[in-house]
């Protein structure tokens, strides 16, 4: 079957006019049904395509970088790189991604804020000069190791909504950045511009307002010791919903005008991640093991029992969990809910259950409580949302198999991307044809275009 990562070699099937993603799981659950059962994702390439245009309808001028961690996979990153995004990466590996894809050093930045000194002298050689920077020691490892680095500074952000707590939280304050100045000035390092991140779970959009009036002192401050400023970095923290997007943009948009108008030389980017892929990876999972519990177990602490000692209570186990595709959920919740695949009466009754991975890690819980129909070994569950942060180095913890991905475009997408020329021959050996779903056989709807 065509379609799925192996590492560097990938395809990209095209849809025809009478082919759905929804086609595309069918087929899939099908033949994993009857070859191993194996969890496997299908990614959407052309909402990748459709998510760029309304960046450039919403928020143009302002450059995405795409962090690379968010999903690393080859398919992402070269539509990515096609599309003119920049990328924002956090390593070693991550650099010598995107490069292999000829994407120049000028369009890659440097953001781990605890860089290593051997991936800081990988970054000098291979000539990626902008990186991210929040503290003194941070700042004399980098001038030992780059001589040619340009520093965005990471002011912090009052981004803490209430109910939330970070275990870990980066930026400098606007009083150490006069001290981090007259570091760099002794050293001889090159402050360019100004970075800050505003969390994506931060309702009060305000943060905004006072992040990029902080930015502004830095950029005052920065006259002061003769650095000449040009670039500042507004984040991540963008959810994917257009509404998020037109928001956060009504807010900062005059800001910007005032601040950083265009005269002032100063560009102006952003780190867009799960914007671009979190909806555009769908996750299908297979059970594997099933076993009834006590209700009173399966609750979260303090909730009322309120259901009927008659009705089984229901754990199922997957074929992925924490240690795969489901990491993020060990620092954060779940995003998406589970839909099962196979059809069910609309009448038919739901149970609590709870879903966990196959490790047998007590960590290994991906969702505590649910109510789903009765389910059996050998069903499947399907999960979207699913693209960020999912999807770049994956534990080996009791051999965890990487789930297959398969890529696809619809036709129109894929005209897109040719009428605005950005289609490289390159990327194009990589698209085959798929023609409609429900015409074809299972053995068939795979097959390369003669």
């Amino acid at each position: 079957m065509k379609g799925f990562l192996e590492d560097a070699n990938y395809s990209i099937g095209l849809l025809d006019e009478g082919a759905t993603l929804a086609d595309v799981i069918d087929n899939c659950i099908y033949e994993h049904t009857h070859t191993g059962k194996k969890a496997f994702y299908v990614g959407d390439l052309g909402k990748l395509v459709r998510n760029n245009i309304q960046w450039q309808n919403v928020m143009a001028p302002i450059k995405p970088f795409y962090p690379v961690k968010c999903n690393s996979t080859p398919g992402v990153l070269e539509i990515l790189g096609t599309l003119g995004v920049g990328f924002a990466c956090s390593s070693k590996s991550e650099m010598a991604l995107v490069q292999d894809l000829g994407i120049s050093p000028e369009n890659i930045i440097y953001t781990n804020p605890c860089k290593q000194a051997s991936q800081i002298k990988y970054a000098a050689k291979a000539g990626i000069n902008i990186m991210t920077c929040d503290n003194d020691i941070e700042l004399k490892k980098i001038s030992r190791n780059h001589p040619n680095a340009k520093l965005l500074l990471h002011i912090a952000t009052e981004d803490i909504t209430a109910g939330e707590e970070m275990n870990m939280k980066f930026g400098t304050t606007l009083k150490n950045c006069r001290h981090l100045m007259e570091c760099a000035k002794e050293l001889g390092v090159q402050i360019v511009g100004v970075k800050f991140h505003v969390s994506g779970s931060c309702k009060d959009l305000q943060t905004y307002i006072h992040a990029i009036s902080d930015a502004r002192c830095v950029f005052d401050m920065a006259e002061e010791f003769g650095f000449k400023m040009n670039m500042l970095d507004i984040g991540g923290g963008f959810t994917g919903s257009e509404l998020q997007l037109e928001e956060v943009n009504h807010v900062i948009r005059p800001l910007l005008d005032v601040y950083f108008p265009k005269e002032s030389g100063v560009n102006v980017i952003a780190e867009p991640g799960c914007y671009y892929v979190s909806s555009a990876f769908t996750l299908a999972v297979n059970i594997i093991a099933k076993k009834t519990v006590e209700y009173d177990k399966l609750l979260p602490s303090g909730v009322e029992q309120t259901r009927n000692d008659d009705e089984p209570v229901f754990t199922y186990y997957i074929n992925d969990g924490v240690y795969g595709s489901f990491a993020s959920k060990l620092s954060e919740k779940l995003n998406t809910i589970p839909e099962v695949h196979k059809k069910y009466k609309e009448d038919e009754p739901l149970f609590a259950s709870s879903l966990w991975g196959p490790s047998c890690d007590e960590l290994d819980q991906i969702v505590e409580n649910c109510l789903l129909p009765e389910l059996s070994v050998g069903d499947w569950l399907i999960f979207d949302n699913m693209g960020s942060g999912t999807l770049g180095d994956q534990s080996t913890f009791n051999n965890y198999q990487r789930p297959l991905i398969y890529y696809m475009m619809s036709f129109s997408d894929w005209d897109e991307m040719q009428d605005a020329g950005i289609a490289s021959d390159t990327l194009m050996k990589n698209f085959f044809f798929v023609p409609s779903c429900i015409q074809l056989s299972p053995e068939d709807r795979f097959s390369t275009a003669a």
